[in-house]
């Protein structure tokens, strides 16, 4: 069995505009200082990776590995959540999702297609040039606002929509397999890819394409109340990335899944600082480390409660106190010896 890496940080919810968090190296100090030993990249942090000089220079990527590695820390993934997202919009999300894009396409979904499509596929060769195995993406959505089948939805709605998700993907996913990469996506509310059957039908319309796996954030499942245990035991083969997210689901006579538009604090179902959710992370790390699946154990944080400094402090030793050093050995095989042929037609009695 294989023991996973970590504890490791996803910067995105940390970095700003003051030090350190403003600069590669000053994230970096304070990630290895808290006893992480993997930081995850989001792409769109300009004070954290230039993808455009990344996807050209392998000097640059040398250079920037280079001086993560000088605090003690791993690249685990690069991320592209945000430009993900901008893979697939529905006019509905437009206004919206268009803070996500540079200013010279906002207002042009179609450029902003485009330009998402590019900018995932340069972050695909910097993924590669950095040595990394895995991407964590979001899919984008069509078809979300019509999750709730009402009204009805036109038949062979769903089917396009699927189609034209994987033509939009199709070209990214073939240009990371080009570098050895998978791209991992998290199964989350808001995303055409939000449960098991979702990625299903995903999968099937890129002819269950090889590098179409999965992020696996056990956090999303708890607010939609899916089996995110069981989702290990469907899935285990796909999971290429984790987050370990927490996240707590209370429902009372008022509000259920949907929240009523309630804030976060306020919702039945709110994402919680590492230990003070519901997630059993003593099972998921055993059944992780039973299919012998390679990740980084990555905290992604996020709470409406407790303080970011405090979640960031607590995450490490919480990560470090699940991973389980694998088994090397059965723990009933006193001897250890080797097979003994004629001992065991002896035992059979032939």
């Amino acid at each position: 069995m294989k023991t996973l890496k970590g504890p490791a940080v996803f910067l995105a919810q940390f970095a700003g505009s003051e030090a350190p968090f403003n600069s590669l190296d000053g994230m970096c100090k304070w990630a290895s200082d808290l006893g992480y030993k993997g930081i995850q990249i989001p792409t769109w942090e300009s004070s954290l990776i230039d993808v455009e000089k990344a996807a050209e220079s392998q000097t640059y990527c040398d250079e920037l590995k280079g001086k993560v590695n000088s605090y003690g820390l791993e690249i685990t993934e690069l991320s592209t959540h945000l430009q993900g997202q901008l893979v697939a919009v529905n006019p509905a999300y437009d206004t919206m999702f268009d803070g996500f894009a540079p200013e010279h396409v906002r207002g042009n979904p179609k450029a902003r297609t485009e330009w998402a499509i590019d900018f995932v596929k340069k972050s695909g060769t910097a993924s590669g040039r950095l040595g990394l195995k895995s991407h964590a993406s979001f899919s984008g959505a069509l078809m979300w606002h019509t999750v709730y089948p009402w009204p009805q939805r036109p038949n062979g709605l769903v089917e396009m929509g699927f189609k034209e998700l994987a033509d939009r993907w199709l070209p990214i996913l073939n240009h990371f397999d080009e570098h050895g990469v998978d791209v991992c996506y998290e199964i989350h509310p808001g995303e055409d890819l939000h449960d098991g059957i979702s990625y299903e039908r995903f999968l099937e319309a890129t002819g269950n394409h090889k590098r179409a796996n999965l992020l696996y954030d056990p956090s999303h499942f708890v607010l939609q109340q899916l089996d995110y245990l069981s989702f290990i035991d469907i899935y285990h083969e796909r999971i290429k990335a984790f987050h370990v997210k927490d996240a707590e689901f209370n429902p009372t006579g008022r509000q259920g899944v949907y929240g009523g538009y309630s804030d976060w604090k306020d919702r039945a179902g709110r994402f919680r600082s590492l230990g003070d959710g519901q997630v059993d992370f003593k099972s998921i790390f055993s059944k992780l480390t039973k299919y012998e699946i390679d990740v980084w154990a990555v905290m992604e944080w996020e709470c409406c409660i407790k303080s970011s400094e405090q979640g960031a402090r607590e995450g490490a030793p919480f990560i470090q106190s699940h991973i389980i050093e694998a088994a090397e050995r059965s723990f009933d095989d006193f001897a250890g010896g080797e097979t003994d042929e004629k001992l065991l037609k002896g035992i059979l009695g032939i």
